[in-house]
């Protein structure tokens, strides 16, 4: 079903396209220059995250970021990668490479929810 566009959808994909990066609903709100209702936007958010425009990142303190999906088939990202999550710039980015983890016998692993917390490579190579 196609979808129509709003002026809320409009503004969520400028500002996520502007950053490139992964964004907090109440980031997102901040950076739209509309009224906007809070839960529209995140009406809009999680229908973005169902048609594949958008990923759905939370992070270890529970709290909810959402990423463009640019060229992810390009990228071979897989729906589970893994993310990484800056403690020194606070940027969340996806982790292209894999991330290889070991599981008990007989456990069978259907879905990742994982975010790597550290210092990323950019403010690194800075200290």
């Amino acid at each position: 079903m196609k979808r129509r566009n709003t002026p809320t959808k409009e503004a969520v994909i400028n500002v996520l396209s502007k950053t490139r990066k992964a964004m907090s609903q109440s980031a997102i709100e901040q950076e739209i220059n509309l009224k906007i209702n809070r839960a529209t936007i995140y009406r809009v958010l999680n229908r973005f995250c169902e048609d594949g425009v958008l990923h759905r990142i939370v992070a270890e303190d529970g709290k909810q970021y959402f990423a463009l999906c640019i060229n992810c088939e390009d990228r071979k990202l897989p729906d589970n990668h893994f993310h990484f999550r800056c403690t020194s710039c606070e940027t969340i980015e996806c982790l292209e490479e894999p991330v290889h983890f070991s599981i008990p016998k007989h456990y069978s692993v259907e879905t990742i929810n994982c975010v790597l917390t550290g210092v990323c490579a950019t403010c690194a190579s800075i200290s």
